[in-house]
């Protein structure tokens, strides 16, 4: 999803920003598995689904939207207004940039999102060994035929916004409470609720407007996990917490449930401190995974992962070794999350109207899959990221799954 730029203000600007700019240092060690199989566009032409908009001109919403008298915080927007205008009116410039680093992250709470954090670009020494382990990945062939992954902007987020000097990264809860019929086919949790990309980036397009009334020589873009960011080592970055071995987002109170998406920002915003990884020795993912896709810790092999397979793989029949180790998943798998163990503690359940799920996705059954047509499964999609699995993709699935033996969480 390629979205649209909010522009206004003067180079001038920008340039006595720029000379404000500091950068911390961090030590680190670790790779990266930087592929996630949560992509929400059609693979040729980059979000075919959204070709209504007009990418780079002006400022609308998405075509679909969901209830705004729903939204978490609503009534909190004009305390947090006040409060950070009243902070923005005096002080230097490094107590103003604090203020308002601090007021954009209360704006993201009130819109939702928690954990929220601030990043600089062009980001600490571990940025660019996150960098060069996408590089590496890429050279193995880990991407299969996710070609997008290998986008030049991906390795240089400078490149999807000129002047950029900050990012605000946000996480989005979507742990419910609700659990799958044991016996019903499984489907990856974040397909549950309502389209996430269009979740996220409504709320940062409000964030940004907001923004524009407190900076409005500040330019600024919305990017949700099809924008070819290196997303998870920006929110790394920002403090939202560490990647994982299974490549996930791990938050210490909140787990691997958590949806990202980020602010660029031409504004110099005082920044929060990059996570520390706390796997440790654990292996759980890595044992777990049925395909052995996680070929090593950070590194997930696309073309040997469930989730890839059933919602990426456009070939008339899967391959027979995912076939094999299927089990009931019929779109994406949750297998490594499932097992780890900062998803065993006591998560908070996310009461967000947009995340609870549809309840078919809950009880989906092989006659199901097979029963309905096309025109059911338009129906059944509508509005979800589970859109991007065709109706003929769901029948070759469903038609290789097996028993679960396993429970769930």
């Amino acid at each position: 999803m390629l979205l649209r730029l909010i522009q206004a203000g003067s180079k001038q600007r920008q340039q006595q920003a720029s000379q404000t700019q500091g950068r911390q240092s961090n030590k680190w060690s670790g790779d990266l598995g930087s592929w996630t199989f949560r992509r929400p566009v059609d693979s040729n032409q980059h979000s075919r689904h959204l070709q209504h908009k007009n990418h780079n001109k002006g400022e609308s919403e998405p075509a679909q939207h969901g209830s705004q008298s729903t939204r978490l915080g609503t009534g909190h927007d004009e305390d947090v207004e006040k409060r950070s205008t009243l902070g923005l009116m005096s002080g230097s410039a490094t107590d103003q940039q604090a203020s308002l680093s601090v007021a954009l992250k209360q704006r993201a709470i009130a819109e939702g999102f928690n954990p929220v954090g601030i990043a600089r670009l062009p980001g600490s020494p571990r940025l660019q060994l996150r960098t060069e382990a996408l590089e590496r990945w890429l050279n193995q062939g880990h991407q299969a035929d996710m070609n997008w992954m290998a986008a030049p902007r991906r390795r240089d987020a400078s490149l999807l916004l000129e002047g950029a000097k900050s990012l605000l990264a946000v996480g989005l809860n979507y742990h419910v409470k609700a659990k799958s019929d044991p016996k019903a086919l499984r489907v990856a949790r974040f397909g549950w609720g309502r389209d996430y990309h269009r979740v996220i980036d409504q709320r940062l397009r409000r964030i940004g407007r907001w923004l524009s009334t407190q900076r409005p020589e500040c330019r600024w873009r919305a990017c949700v996990d099809s924008a070819p960011l290196l997303d998870k080592a920006w929110a790394e970055e920002a403090g939202l917490g560490w990647i994982g071995k299974h490549s996930n987002l791990i938050h210490p109170q909140r787990g691997s449930w958590m949806l990202i998406g980020h602010l660029l920002m031409t504004e110099p915003l005082q920044p929060d401190s990059p996570s520390q990884t706390l796997c440790g020795r654990c292996t759980a993912c890595i044992d777990a995974c049925p395909t052995e896709a996680i070929r090593e810790p950070f590194v997930v092999d696309a073309r040997r992962c469930i989730a890839f397979h059933t919602i990426e793989n456009r070939n008339q029949k899967l391959p027979e070794a995912i076939e094999k180790a299927l089990g009931p998943w019929v779109a994406g798998c949750d297998i490594c999350q499932d097992v780890c163990p900062w998803n065993h503690r006591n998560l908070p359940n996310s009461d967000d109207p947009e995340m609870q799920p549809r309840p078919w996705l809950l009880n989906l059954s092989r006659d199901n899959v097979k029963t309905w047509t096309d025109s059911d499964w338009n129906q059944h999609l509508k509005g979800s990221a589970l859109r991007r699995i065709k109706p003929w993709m769901w029948r070759r699935n469903a038609a290789a799954t097996q028993p679960d033996p396993t429970t769930t969480l």
